[in-house]
């Protein structure tokens, strides 16, 4: 079966109160069509977890006006103003987690490990209300594994059977993502045949790879912009 699909196929794949770990570090490796799809699906009460979210009405910056979130994990949220103010105002509530703490809580759940003691953030009120036990003298905080019903993701290439390349810094969470999720949906700038692919270049092996989704924007300049549609 093939796992090419269209992006209206989205709605069917998420639910109301979902989990969704997104793929991006600021707005590098971030999946637009499948975020500028998700805007449109009136979905409700979904948690975000992904390095930041986007900047203001662009990536995951759009979808702070669509009333569809109800809570973001990430590291850092002050590159969009639009993040704070709905924290502010009592919209969105906020987990702040660590750069480091972030990626490995996210490999743990693709690795089937419950959890990971880090001194990171201990002593913080990040750490408040977390198990804390003492390691050669140390405090070290216990942090939970992080898992989500479905994995947005941005690759560069893959070919049919769902093996994906990055494009450089486009890498960044989306690999471990591909791992922490029940259904992953990789958008990709380009589809091949299988065995065009260099092995050694391919990140993400195709069975964490559910779906496929082509890629709507243009890339110029080496920025992905909004395409130009005639009337």
């Amino acid at each position: 079966m093939s796992k090419v699909i269209g992006k209206t196929e989205l709605s069917a794949l998420i639910n109301d109160g979902d989990t969704l770990l997104v793929g991006g570090f600021g707005l590098s490796g971030t999946p637009f069509t499948l975020i500028d799809e998700l805007a449109n699906l009136g979905k409700r009460d979904l948690t975000v977890v992904s390095n930041n979210l986007g900047e203001k009405d662009k990536g995951l910056g759009i979808l702070l006006h669509t009333g569809c979130l109800k809570k973001a994990m990430g590291s850092y949220f002050t590159s969009n103003r639009d993040a704070v103010n709905e924290w502010s105002r009592g919209n969105l509530e906020i987990e702040l987690v660590p750069q480091g703490t972030l990626a490995e809580r996210i490999r743990c759940g693709g690795a089937g490990i419950a959890g990971f003691y880090t001194k990171t953030a201990a002593g913080t009120q990040i750490a408040e209300g977390k198990e804390e036990k003492i390691f050669d003298g140390e405090t070290y905080i216990l942090e939970r594994a992080i898992k989500g019903d479905v994995s947005l993701i941005k690759s560069l290439k893959a070919d049919t059977k769902g093996n994906l390349i990055y494009d450089h810094t486009g890498r960044n969470f989306n690999p471990v993502m591909a791992t922490a999720g029940k259904i992953v949906i990789a958008e990709v700038d380009e589809i091949v045949d299988v065995g065009e692919l260099d092995p050694l270049e391919i990140t993400t092996p195709h069975v964490y790879v559910d779906y496929l989704v082509m890629n709507e924007y243009e890339k110029i300049g080496g920025k992905y912009v909004v395409p130009t549609r005639s009337n």
